[in-house]
């Protein structure tokens, strides 16, 4: 395809104002790049800062009338929307209207809308483009749990907003309006969370109060709990919060739509807000790494049922069993090892490893600690 050509496209000429949006950009430089005169790149500017993408097709045989400008009450939408929810560009906002709307705009259309009523900047847009990341294949193999930092302590009470995300769906099956970080408290809304979607496969959280370990990995009591139930915990690498991706940007989508200079009387009211926002957030909400669903299209229960009772761990004959002490040590060989105080009063396995005098510690079928016979001589 000839130079000329290229230029003529509507992608090209987008890319060439997107990089012309950056901070620091030198346009004479760019010009010289994308062998474009400044004449023309200010002319593509204007149509562009006017129209959107829509701007930057061939204006020759363009009537100065437009017929098919979008009706009042279509703007009024579109506006009314982003009114309610001023986070949004055209494409959330189009997934919604068609849902309210038998003849709903085009995303191009909306965007026009959005741009000439001012409401989009794009040097903010290019900051919140999304990136691909892992996700788990299926719902309910991987929950993200976390504390949010956000309290209301000039109102006179105290709040600790809990939230779980499905790693495959973005679900949130929890966001709680705590009034601590406590292991009893946590505890109680897992509980509940668990009677309504079961068990996870596996939880992932950070190294703070009330699931962390510290540099001995030394698990707590709610830990234990859950590896008593079956799920499977992992902590994420200490200052590396992207391991619990899906949680933060929950987090700050949270911020953005419903916390953002908002006071609540008390927590009831916070709780409240937090019920229907996360409905919303569930149900109707379009996400753009679901490809515009919302959560709720691609969240399945689990199967796995939350027990009435606590199952007893079952270990093999070739294990070696011992209980955890009240201060957290195990008694092998005339020697005592130092596991967790989490796992007080709790039977645990220890296994053989291939390596001569390794023995791996498992609670359950999770593996807690390894213990080194070498050291000892």
């Amino acid at each position: 395809m000839g130079w000329e050509k290229v230029v003529e496209q509507v992608e090209f000429r987008e890319e060439l104002m997107r990089l012309g949006d950056q901070a620091g950009t030198n346009v004479r430089q760019l010009c010289r790049r994308f062998q474009v005169s400044a004449k023309t790149y200010y002319k593509w500017r204007r149509r562009y800062a006017r129209d959107g993408v829509e701007g930057l097709n061939n204006q020759s045989r363009r009537p100065m009338a437009s017929p098919t400008q979008s009706p009042v009450a279509v703007e009024k939408a579109v506006l009314d929307l982003r009114q309610k929810h001023p986070h949004w560009g055209a494409r959330k906002i189009e997934v919604l209207l068609r849902t309210e709307m038998e003849d709903a705009p085009a995303r191009s259309t909306i965007h026009n809308i959005l741009r000439r009523n001012g409401c989009i900047s794009e040097t903010e847009s290019l900051k919140h483009r999304s990136w691909q990341r892992f996700e788990h294949e299926r719902a309910n193999q991987l929950w993200q749990m976390d504390f949010k930092g956000w309290s209301q302590k000039e109102s006179g009470y105290r709040c600790e907003p809990l939230s779980i995300v499905d790693d495959h769906s973005r679900f949130a099956v929890c966001l709680e309006a705590c009034p601590d970080q406590q292991s009893h408290t946590v505890r109680d809304r897992l509980t509940d969370v668990f009677r309504r979607y079961g068990l996870p496969e596996r939880m992932v959280m950070d190294n703070g109060s009330p699931w962390g370990y510290d540099a001995d990995r030394r698990h707590t009591p709610l830990t234990t709990w859950l590896m008593q139930l079956g799920v499977k915990v992992s902590h994420c690498r200490p200052y590396h919060p992207q391991t619990q991706g899906k949680v933060e940007r929950f987090h700050r989508t949270l911020q953005l739509e419903l916390l953002q200079g908002k006071h609540f009387a008390d927590r009831t009211a916070v709780q409240k807000a937090f019920d229907e926002w996360r409905d919303f957030y569930n149900q109707r909400r379009p996400h753009h790494a679901l490809d515009m669903a919302v959560p709720a299209s691609r969240y399945r229960i689990s199967p796995r049922e939350f027990p009435d009772k606590l199952p007893s761990p079952e270990y093999s004959s070739t294990d070696l069993v011992r209980s955890v002490d009240q201060k957290g040590h195990i008694h092998y060989r005339r020697h005592r090892f130092l596991i967790s105080k989490g796992f007080r009063g709790c039977k645990v396995a220890l296994r053989h490893t291939e390596q001569d005098g390794i023995l791996d510690v498992f609670f359950f079928s999770q593996k807690i600690a390894a213990i080194n016979l070498l050291q000892l001589t």
